[in-house]
C-alpha cells in the first residue's frame, strides 16, 4: 500500500497546474521526494525561488488534495529552495554579494513603478530572501519616503564604502539619503549615470539574493545607459492599461532586448478602480491592455493590481502594503507577482562557478 500510496500522490501533482511555475510540478522537476509511513504522507518540493510563505500555503492546500487517499492522516509539506546566480548582459560580469538584479521600469513616470518596485522588495523579504532596493530614480528618489526612512543618512566606517539603511528587512540605497528631500538634481546625464553607478558599487550591499533597481521612467539616454552598464539579470516592465501608457511600456520593453536584458514579465497596474465607499470596481483606464502586450512580445503577466486608495496611502505613510496589511489582497497580489517574476528567472540559464570583479575606488 505504500507504494499504491506514493504512486496516488504522485498522480495527483501531475494533475495539479502550479500557478506559480504555471505546469505541473512533476514535469517541472520539482518534487524532490515523496514519502510515505505511519500515515504520515511527506511530500519534498525543490524551487529556484524563495518560498517560505508558499510552504505555509501549499502544505493547506496539499492536505486537502491528499485527504482522499487511502491510509493518509496527515500531510507534511517541505520546501526547499535556493537562488542562484543568473546570466547578465554578454560583457558584463555580476556584482560580488549579489547573486541577482531585477530592474524595475516603465516607459513613463506616473504608472506606480516605484510602489510596485518596493512592494516586491517586500514581498521577497517576506518569502525569506535577502533583498535590496536601489533608488535609481536621482531626479525623483521615492524610497526614502516609503519605506519610512526619510531624514535618515548612511554611514560608512573606512571611508569607501557605504552601509546601506535597513527597514522591515531590506537594504536600501538612495540618492535621496545624501540630499535634502525638497532640492532638485539639476544634473545631466553624464553626472546621473556615474552618480548610480557609485551608489551600486559603492554600496556595502553585503550577502543578498536580489537587489531590486527602482530605474527612473523612460526610455532616454539615461535609461540606456544605466540598461548597459548595470548587470541586470531580468527586467519588469510596469504598465497601465492605458494606451497612452502601453505604447511607452513597449519601447521600455524593446529597450530592455536592445541590451539582451530578458523581460521576466510585465505587471499591469491600476487595473481596475475600486471604490473605498462600496467596493464597486471600475476599469478607469481601459481594460485588457497588459494582457494583449504580454501576448504580443512572448512574455508573461505577472499580474494586475488595482487602483486603491489603500495602497496610496500606505506608500505614503512609509508602510508599504505588503508590511501594512500582509494578509490583504493587495500583499496578496504582490507576493504572487513576486513568485512568479523570480520563478521566471529562476527558469533562465544559471551561471555557476560565476566570476567576480574586483571593485576597486579611487578619490575624486
Amino acid at each position: 500500500m505504500t507504494q499504491a500510496t506514493i504512486d496516488g500522490a504522485r498522480a495527483l501533482l501531475a494533475q495539479r497546474i502550479d500557478p506559480i511555475l504555471e505546469q505541473d510540478l512533476v514535469s517541472a522537476g520539482a518534487v524532490a521526494d515523496i514519502s510515505f509511513q505511519d500515515g504520515v504522507l511527506g511530500v519534498v518540493l525543490r524551487f529556484g525561488f524563495p518560498a517560505d510563505r508558499y510552504e505555509k500555503e501549499l502544505q493547506a492546500e496539499f492536505g486537502k488534495l491528499f485527504a482522499e487517499l487511502e491510509g493518509v492522516s496527515s500531510v507534511r509539506v517541505e520546501v526547499q529552495w535556493d537562488v542562484e546566480t543568473r546570466s547578465v548582459q554578454p560583457g558584463l560580469q555580476p556584482l560580488a554579494g549579489i547573486r541577482n538584479i531585477i530592474a524595475v521600469s516603465s516607459g513613463k513616470g506616473g504608472v506606480g513603478k516605484s510602489t510596485t518596485a518596493v512592494n516586491l522588495a517586500l514581498a521577497l523579504a517576506a518569502e525569506g530572501a535577502k533583498v535590496g532596493i536601489l533608488d535609481a530614480d536621482i531626479y525623483g528618489p521615492s524610497q526614502p519616503r516609503m519605506l519610512g526612512l526619510s531624514g535618515r543618512k548612511p554611514t560608512s566606517t573606512d571611508g569607501k564604502r557605504i552601509h546601506p539603511l535597513e527597514a522591515f528587512g531590506i537594504y536600501c540605497m538612495s540618492i535621496g539619503f545624501l540630499i535634502d528631500e525638497d532640492q532638485p538634481m539639476i544634473w545631466r546625464g553624464p553626472m546621473v549615470t556615474q552618480a548610480l553607478q557609485q551608489l551600486l558599487g559603492e554600496t556595502n550591499w553585503g550577502d543578498i539574493d536580489y537587489l531590486i533597481v527602482d530605474m527612473p521612467p523612460g526610455t532616454g539616454d539615461i535609461q540606456l545607459t544605466l540598461s548597459q552598464r548595470v548587470p541586470v539579470s531580468g527586467a519588469v516592465i510596469i504598465t497601465t492599461p492605458q494606451d497612452i501608457a502601453l505604447l511607452d511600456a513597449r519601447k521600455g520593453l524593446r529597450m530592455f532586448e536592445k541590451v539582451k536584458v530578458p523581460v521576466l514579465g510585465i505587471v499591469e497596474n491600476m487595473s481596475l478602480h475600486i471604490c473605498s465607499n462600496c467596493g464597486h470596481q471600475e476599469p478607469i483606464f481601459g481594460s485588457g491592455g497588459g494582457e494583449r502586450m504580454a501576448e504580443q512580445y512572448g512574455v508573461p503577466l505577472l499580474g494586475n493590481l488595482p487602483l486603491d486608495i489603500n495602497i496610496r496611502e500606505e506608500a505614503d505613510a512609509g508602510q508599504p502594503s505588503v508590511v501594512a496589511d500582509p494578509e490583504g489582497p493587495a500583499a496578496r497580489a504582490y507576493l504572487d507577482i513576486a513568485r512568479r517574476m523570480c520563478a521566471r528567472l529562476a527558469a533562465g540559464g544559471s551561471m555557476p562557478g560565476a566570476k567576480f570583479p574586483t571593485i576597486s575606488f579611487e578619490d575624486d
